[in-house]
């Protein structure tokens, strides 16, 4: 399996070992034995069921996605030429074939910015709607607070045992569920169902362990969970949290519902060459049949997006399939009648420089970004906001973070102005600024 890094070095693994080292620290294994109480909410007309969230991890380009500038001079507007659009007016960049014959069924946000420019950060303020507390550096994986989709599993859940908050192939460095607890952590499929040997571990029994055998391994675990747990909130208990995955891990091998939504092996194969025959094109489409199934919060991780050098002929060849799988989520979703009920969300953590490098590459650019805001009875065919005639910054409807992620727990009904408390006692806003996008709900 490939692993793509941004310019700080952060892999997979390093995602891993961060979890692991969170569910065995006394933090969050406290939040599993303090169940967080909320404070009396209001109510919440819902105008989504689910939310499929396309995280480019690093940083897509701007400039070279959804927000083109033509009469820029070249060192900015940079090689690529425009394209129109369904909607008349309306410019993308060349790459953007697909979307752009789409561009009436979704919306796309020209004016977000934040002034944290670095990965760690931008990506804990894009993915939670809370700035980091603390000054973060360009490699951190941060989790100060309650991520979109974790918040999405505690305030929804899902049927059937499966787990309400998924993350392929790997969770985001401030995905995660913070003082929430190890619950709502997402379920991580890092398996590649594209490969014809697809199989989601935990979903099915091992080989060899089924029957009595299984039932048996059940009974001596339960035995084993009536001895008393360490109580030392200091110290921390791992068997405690490691509970919860274990739960988890029981109740999708004897979820039918669960096993069926995995079988992307069931698809016809016009429909799996549709969405492209591509790592991430095929979890688009597993993602898709988990909305079917129940889930309300999927995101689909898809690094590489962190080009400070030799831009264009990296995204030659990234942005033509990548934007011919998103188109297809959304026609799947539309010809099924299910875009109403589900958003699809495609961002990065920022945006990238106006003026190219001696590398051939933009850096990083806190001041202006895109995001396709699809489905959820989200108006089609509108750009919100602008920026300046270069791309510098967002200047017309400049919104922020917030605004981003109270939209989309207002969508799912969700009030983002809940208070939220820690096993401490602290009260929390979900989000500090809970004004929506007016423009984006139905």
């Amino acid at each position: 399996m490939s692993i793509t890094r941004n310019c700080e070095g952060a892999t997979r693994r390093d995602c891993l070992q961060l979890g692991l080292a969170g569910l065995l620290g006394g933090g969050l294994v406290g939040a599993l034995r303090t169940q967080a109480t909320a404070a009396p909410t209001t109510a919440i007309k819902k105008q989504a069921k689910a939310c499929i969230l396309v995280w480019q991890d690093g940083g897509p380009s701007h400039y070279e996605t959804f927000d083109p500038k033509p009469d820029a001079p070249y060192e900015i507007r940079g090689k690529y030429d425009t394209i129109k659009t369904a909607v008349p007016g309306v410019h993308f960049s060349q790459h953007m074939k697909r979307l752009a014959k789409l561009n009436d069924k979704y919306t796309v946000i020209r004016s977000i910015r934040h002034n944290q420019g670095n990965h760690g950060a931008g990506n804990h303020y894009m993915m939670t709607g809370a700035p980091p507390r603390i000054p973060v550096g360009c490699g951190a994986f941060v989790s100060f607070h309650p991520s979109l989709g974790s918040v999405a599993a505690r305030e929804i859940g899902a049927p059937h045992g499966m787990p309400a908050y998924f993350s392929m192939p790997t969770m985001s460095r401030s995905g995660g569920p913070h003082f929430l607890g190890a619950r709502y952590a997402p379920f991580v499929v890092s398996d590649n169902p594209n490969s014809s040997s697809f199989r989601v571990r935990d979903v099915a029994l091992p080989a060899g362990l089924t029957g009595d055998l299984y039932k048996s391994r059940q009974d001596i675990r339960k035995n084993i969970d009536r001895l008393q747990r360490i109580n030392d909130k200091a110290a921390g208990d791992p068997a405690v949290a490691l509970d919860e995955f274990y739960k988890q891990g029981h109740r999708i091998i004897t979820s039918k519902e669960a096993q069926q939504a995995f079988d992307i092996h069931s698809e016809p194969k016009e429909t799996r060459d549709k969405y492209g025959r591509t790592s991430f094109g095929q979890r688009a489409l597993l993602a898709r049949r988990l909305v079917e199934a129940g889930v309300p919060f999927i995101t689909l991780y898809e690094g590489g997006w962190d080009h400070h050098r030799d831009i264009f002929n990296a995204l030659d060849s990234k942005l033509p399939p990548h934007e011919h799988t998103i188109a297809a989520l959304i026609e799947d979703l539309e010809a099924r009648g299910m875009l109403d009920d589900v958003m699809v969300v495609v961002l990065g953590e920022f945006g990238r420089t106006p003026k190219i490098n001696s590398r051939g590459g933009r850096d990083h650019w806190s001041n202006a970004m895109s995001v396709l805001f699809a489905g959820g009875h989200t108006p089609g065919g509108q750009v919100i906001g602008a920026t300046d005639r270069q791309g510098y910054s967002a200047v017309e409807r400049v919104l922020s973070p917030e605004n981003f992620v109270s939209t989309i727990y207002t969508k799912l009904g969700i009030d983002p102005n809940k208070i939220a408390y820690t096993p401490e006692g602290r009260p929390t806003h979900l989000v500090s600024d809970p004004t929506v996008i007016k423009e984006l709900m139905g």
